[in-house]
């Protein structure tokens, strides 16, 4: 497929929020130092960044803080427009086609073409779209796994599970022996999770075919997650109660929910949500579909991207690679911004040394999530992520509030994206 075959299809703008005050580059690279901005969310990026302007006088960076998701995309489509984005931005995975399609990302494969081999294939896969080109750098990532009280599982006799047939006859032994339990819940109103889950399965959402976008979200794979778990929302042995609710925060707290199928930023979640079980979980791979594999999807996780208004892309392009790349770099990232590095050295690096403070009972956990997210799938993303995800929380959100049809919220999802494609211009096939 041709590298520029993302960047020239029909481009639009997929959110209605009207954004301004926009801030791009500044400097002049034929006199005196490299001046490059960098728009990013992540806590303490001005402590790393200091790291870097510190050893590199003629390049220099500044951080401006910024909102995440949708918000941030919107504004850099907005300023790009102007000839006035950022020479560098923190992006998200599924945000990189809409970014690509709007022509504000470069492609970087040359500056970049030796870094590929520090980070997870499924990882790398995400930067490139599925092409030639390079329109990111990895830099943080959310590997799927399994979390569960270890206390109660021993206390009622139950074995971790390996594969999700085995899941779903854990969470049937459970409710038979303990009926005011439930091993965990089918929540509607975080996608990424879902996503992440028919990533695993070998879902591709959207590809590409020459000009055309192929929109495959009611697939075979994503088909398999949704029956799967429809049916145990049907059978009434797993709960269909949204996440990050106070209601969900006590069955965590209490034992009333035993598991949390999460990804590998869960203990900062858990520590807020339930804060009486520290020292009680325990975390495990995710189930495979097959036994014996060592496949995951991803949670979460973010990039950072150099701009085509960035005035000096090698410059550019040469800090990405340090941020992501460079040990002192990586380990400043982890300490000061608490990410879960992409690249697969640092996973097992200095600062991960230690496993988090609310899973200080399993010393290995950082050693058993880069053992886990060397199996990251490979996902694809397409340029209206938005739309699609805003349809799961509604389609799906009936579909499990009524413990209903899951394949014909599914079907609901493929439309509404696919339709909203052909009605921006895009070529679309399905």
């Amino acid at each position: 497929m041709n590298h520029r075959t993302v960047a020239v299809l029909a481009a639009t703008v997929f959110s209605s929020v009207a954004l301004a005050g926009c801030g791009g580059s500044s400097g002049d690279s034929s006199s005196g130092p490299v001046n490059l901005t960098y728009w990013a969310w992540a806590p303490g990026m001005d402590e790393v960044v200091a790291l870097w302007n510190d050893a590199n006088p003629d390049i220099q960076v500044t951080v401006k803080k910024q909102a995440s998701g949708d918000d941030l995309v919107t504004k850099t489509i907005t300023a790009a427009k102007a000839g006035n984005a950022p020479d560098l931005m923190q992006a998200e995975y599924q945000a990189l086609p809409t970014l690509v399609s709007n022509d504000v990302l470069a492609d970087i494969s040359d500056q970049v073409a030796d870094a590929e081999d520090a980070f997870a294939p499924g990882l790398w896969q995400q930067v490139t779209l599925g092409t030639d080109a390079v329109y990111a750098l990895p830099q943080d990532s959310g590997p799927l796994m399994f979390y569960y009280r270890a206390d109660l599982f021993e206390e009622y006799g139950l074995t971790v599970p390996t594969t999700w047939d085995e899941f779903a006859d854990t969470a049937r032994e459970l409710k038979e022996t303990e009926p005011g339990k439930v091993l965990t819940t089918f929540s509607a109103n975080d996608a990424g999770l879902f996503a992440g889950l028919a990533q695993q399965a070998g879902a591709q959402w959207w590809t590409t075919e020459g000009e055309q976008w192929k929109v495959a979200i009611d697939d075979e794979a994503t088909g398999r997650v949704a029956d799967f778990w429809g049916g145990l929302v049907a059978e009434g042995v797993i709960d269909n109660q949204p996440m990050y609710t106070p209601a969900w925060n006590n069955a965590l707290n209490t034992g009333e929910q035993l598991a949390w199928v999460s990804a590998v930023w869960a203990p900062g979640t858990l520590t807020t949500a339930a804060p009486d079980t520290a020292g009680k979980w325990a975390m495990a791979p995710l189930p495979q579909w097959n036994a014996g594999e060592n496949v995951t999807g991803s949670w979460g996780g973010s990039t950072t991207a150099v701009t085509n208004d960035a005035r000096d892309k090698d410059a550019a392009a040469a800090f990405a690679t340090w941020l992501n790349t460079d040990p002192e770099a990586l380990t400043a990232l982890v300490r000061a911004g608490g990410i879960y590095p992409a690249a697969t050295a640092a996973q097992t690096g200095e600062a991960l040394a230690e496993a988090p403070e609310f899973f200080a009972n399993q010393p290995d956990f950082y050693v058993t999530a880069a053992e886990i997210a060397e199996g990251t799938a490979p996902a694809a993303w397409g340029p209206n992520t938005n739309v699609a995800y805003a349809t799961f929380n509604d389609a799906f959100g009936e579909a499990a509030r009524t413990r209903g049809d899951f394949r014909a919220a599914l079907t609901a999802m493929q439309r509404a994206t696919a339709d909203d494609m052909t009605g921006h211009g895009f070529q679309v096939i399905e």
